[in-house]
């Protein structure tokens, strides 16, 4: 029997990675890529990923009235952990002002003051995360930590999210070298990587 977290693993390496040659949001360039989302918006992928992030948040003690990010990334980690939680709310922070109706920047709870986590789905340089760090910050939250599904370990992603989050810690639920590790490993076990 696998835990939800190493059958969270499983899936991303199976479903989210990919070896070749890609070209990065960052700019960069790597031999592999992480497609977050095909994991957490299949449907036993979402279950587990607001299982994972929730074991983690309450492991730590954060006990956080909200959850949120800047979308797209973090959409699906922040509803799959609030429906999971059903008493943490969902936030999402826009990248830039919403040019009509009441132009908030962020969508969801909005109750100045609060204790909440920020989640992302991959940190490379950390820019997004950052991003909604100091939004949330602006608009009033205090923020508890910061987290992301998987963290590439490159690009300075960690020292920069870490100093944006500070005080608050930064937890990476995934390395990139976890989730190849396992995407080898299936590969040797003759198990074929699924795509659509």
């Amino acid at each position: 029997m696998f835990s939800a977290r190493q059958e969270l693993l499983r899936l991303l390496a199976t479903k989210s990675f990919r070896l070749g040659e890609f070209k990065l949001s960052s700019g960069g360039t790597s031999d592999y890529y992480v497609d977050c989302r095909i994991t957490t918006l299949d449907a036993r992928g979402s279950q587990l990923t607001g299982q994972v992030f929730l074991e983690e948040i309450q492991q730590r003690g954060w006990r956080p009235q909200a959850i949120g990010g800047l979308t797209m990334g973090a959409d699906p980690i922040v509803v799959a952990a609030a429906v999971t939680s059903g008493d943490i709310h969902g936030f999402l922070i826009r990248k830039a002002e919403k040019q009509h109706g009441t132009g908030q920047r962020i969508e969801g709870f909005r109750d100045k003051g609060a204790r909440v986590v920020i989640v992302d789905d991959v940190c490379t340089t950390g820019a997004s995360t950052i991003l909604a760090i100091e939004t949330a910050r602006e608009f009033g939250f205090e923020i508890v930590g910061a987290m992301c599904l998987v963290e590439r370990q490159e690009a300075k992603g960690r020292p920069n999210v870490e100093k944006a989050a500070a005080p608050a810690p930064f937890v990476s639920i995934f390395t990139a070298t976890d989730v190849r590790k396992e995407h080898l490993r299936q590969k040797d076990l003759g198990i074929e990587p699924l795509t659509d």
